[in-house]
């Protein structure tokens, strides 16, 4: 199975810049993932794909504004650094551009000293150990100087932080949304509630590596990237009851989708768990636990577009991908969804 088998074609300009106004009022792509079929329509006709009794499975995780521009104490050249993962209270995992002058030692001052950092360590793929010093609540100062980290495909600035985070977000980690949610409303939630459809919460902190390519062409020489995840007993019980029941499992995003495969046992069987996943979901994956899944369209030759077709076929997800293209469908993290059912 090679990389290139995962390619098409994408006119630049269907890459979404911007959210839309009013968030579920996106396209929808409907896709049978057993037929191949395709139906068009809005983001807030999901309801009518969802059932009584049947289960949303949502990632609350919360972006942080994790990128960072400060300059070097000695040589005050500028250095962007983008906050990955916390090792623990002040120190991060962090990339740092330009990478030749974060040597270990180095210094780095941010908002006119309101927040200084000290590399401490150089670790895999280049990233960098900073520990910070401060006065203060880190997250309050990360809140006056940082961005939000939007993929490098998003070129406009983005005027309202709140846009690239869903209407749920609960806990602070990610370095990029879990943008199959951004669709949501608060309104359309109740209306999914109301219907009898229940809703349970995961914990996936979604790391940059999501936005990596694949530099190998066999896809099983892929080393996947690891990422923080935690499912409660309350998620496990709604989700299990939903099985039990004859129910659908419906998952909203592929972050949502490796939270509870990965938490999965050899039945279907959930149990509370945290901790680090790097499942690597690809065509030939075994779903235990979802049925459907409420996602955005994804990268050329990405893992994420992988995991699709791992659910709905290789062929299918393309032939899809090319009608999405015909009729103009915006994609990516400000785009359009798709629904396989």
């Amino acid at each position: 199975m090679n990389v290139s088998d995962f390619n098409y074609e994408l006119p630049k300009e269907l890459i979404a810049q911007d959210p839309l106004l009013n968030r579920s009022e996106s396209r929808l792509m409907v896709l049978d993932k057993v037929t191949g079929e395709v139906t068009h329509k809005h983001f807030y006709d999901i309801i009518e794909y969802v059932n009584e009794g049947d289960c949303l499975v949502i990632n609350n995780t919360k972006v942080i504004p994790a990128r960072l521009y400060g300059s070097k104490e000695d040589t005050n050249a500028t250095i962007e650094i983008l906050l990955l993962k916390r090792i623990d209270s002040n120190t991060w995992e962090c990339l740092t551009r330009p990478g030749k002058k974060a040597r270990v030692g180095a210094r780095i001052i941010f908002g006119d000293g309101l927040l200084s950092g000290e590399i401490v360590d150089v670790v895999e793929e280049g990233n960098r150990l900073i520990r910070f010093e401060y006065d203060g609540i880190f997250e309050e100062i990360l809140d006056k100087l940082g961005e939000m980290p939007l993929p490098p495909y998003i070129t406009h600035k983005l005027k309202d932080k709140s846009r690239y985070q869903t209407v749920y977000a609960k806990y602070d980690g990610s370095a990029a949304a879990p943008t199959a949610g951004l669709h949501f409303t608060p309104e359309l939630l109740k209306r999914l509630r109301d219907k009898g459809v229940k809703i349970a919460e995961v914990t996936l902190h979604v790391g940059l590596g999501t936005f990596r390519p694949v530099k190998v062409e066999n896809v099983l020489e892929h080393h996947m990237h690891s990422e923080y995840y935690e499912i409660t007993k309350e998620a496990c019980d709604i989700i299990n009851s939903t099985k039990e029941n004859g129910n659908k499992v419906i998952s909203v995003g592929t972050t949502s989708t490796r939270t509870i495969e990965s938490a999965a046992d050899e039945n279907g069987i959930l149990t509370p768990k945290k901790g680090d996943t790097d499942i690597f979901i690809y065509p030939g994956f075994d779903f235990k636990v979802i049925d459907s899944l409420i996602t955005n369209f994804h990268l050329p030759e990405s893992t994420l577009i992988m995991l699709v077709s791992a659910l709905a076929g290789r062929e299918n997800v393309l032939a899809a991908y090319e009608e999405a293209v015909r009729e103009r469908y915006r994609f990516f993290s400000f785009g359009d969804a798709m629904l396989i059912i």
